[in-house]
């Protein structure tokens, strides 16, 4: 049996939820014999939106174990990770999985160490069966998703966070009709001790049309500030593609974290990527490899994002990109 650790939002079940949703029902159909995976069930701590179980059951899961209670009513990682073992006692699982966000890792992490076993985060792949009677080996992602480490859990429940977009999250071939069960598990004062007490509503999340973009224009460190962002803004909107931005850009609150490509923001596969003054660490480079063809342009030319390009421009994306911009307009007017 597989436990699943499912966030969800204002709707239901994040989609990261559901892509590991399904990446533990294939986990489980493949497994024979006693000790297998057996059936995939669900523990949701917190918020439970209308139509959760409902869709829960389209994907394959047989119950949700609800964590209410005062407790849960904010994110805590020990606290939630109190009510994750919790269910797990209940259901005495073989297996304990989370999404890699955030918070799926953290609270992975606490369970881990409440159990006393090791935990693998970013899993996109199971080569030997989750069975008691053998080790269990896991490929995980490390050094920010450019290389895949094999490593074996032998200790049983199996803790593992699974990559985001390891699977394409896809409803169940023969549904169920899960069963909801809630539960208020006891906590201690420790547990308590770290959670987010107050939130903020932020800008909305249009992170989804910049994975399907076919053409995104990205900007790094090399946009300067805020204020640097007209000339990328401005060549998206002439592809009709979306911006992109690395990590350092929200860190600095440049612009808003929907728009990051990177291990922590979002993997994008488009025909085009254009990215300007990024340098193309490795946590960048994992979410945009699957670029089909990138135009990089930036000042330095030994900059990793300029070495791994299909074209590169060297020259400051402030003079650059305009003159694109320009070109684009006067090619257009001449139709």
């Amino acid at each position: 049996m597989i436990l699943v650790l499912v966030e969800t939002d204002g709707s239901g079940a994040t989609e990261a939820s559901l892509e590991t949703v399904t990446f533990a029902r294939d986990l489980a159909t493949r497994e024979t014999g006693d000790g297998g995976g057996g059936p995939v069930r669900a523990v949701v701590v917190g918020e439970l939106p209308d139509g959760t179980v409902e869709a829960l059951g389209a994907y394959g899961v047989s119950e949700v174990h609800h964590a209410t209670g005062e407790a849960f009513s904010a994110y805590g990682g020990a606290v939630w990770a109190a009510a994750v073992q919790a269910a797990h006692q209940v259901t005495d699982s073989v297996a304990v999985t989370a999404t890699g966000s955030p918070r799926g890792n953290e609270v992975l992490a606490h369970l881990a160490a409440r159990l006393g076993v090791a935990m693998a985060a970013n899993v996109v792949a199971c080569p030997t069966p989750l069975a008691m009677s053998q080790p269990f080996v896991v490929s995980r992602q490390v050094v920010g998703g450019a290389a895949l480490e094999e490593m074996r859990l032998d200790d049983r429940p199996a803790v593992f966070s699974v990559a985001g977009h390891a699977v394409e999250s896809t409803p169940a071939a023969s549904p169920t009709t899960a069963t909801l069960r809630e539960f208020s598990p006891e906590v201690t004062e420790a547990d308590l001790v770290a959670r987010v007490v107050s939130t903020e509503p932020g800008e909305p999340d249009r992170s989804g049309s910049l994975r399907s973009a076919k053409v995104v224009v990205g900007a790094g460190r090399g946009a300067g500030g805020t204020d640097g962002f007209d000339g990328v803004v401005e060549l998206a909107g002439l592809l009709d593609g979306s911006l992109g931005v690395s990590r350092v850009v929200t860190s600095l609150g440049w612009r808003p974290h929907h728009e990051q490509v990177g291990q922590t923001g979002s993997r994008i596969s488009p025909e085009l990527y254009i990215p300007c003054g990024i340098s193309g660490a490795i946590q960048h480079w994992a979410g945009c490899a699957s670029s089909k063809t990138i135009l990089a342009i930036n000042t330095d030319a030994d900059a990793p994002m300029m070495t791994r390009a299909t074209y590169a421009v060297i020259g400051d994306m402030h003079e650059v990109v305009p003159a694109i911009n320009e070109e684009i307009r006067r090619r257009r007017d001449q139709r």
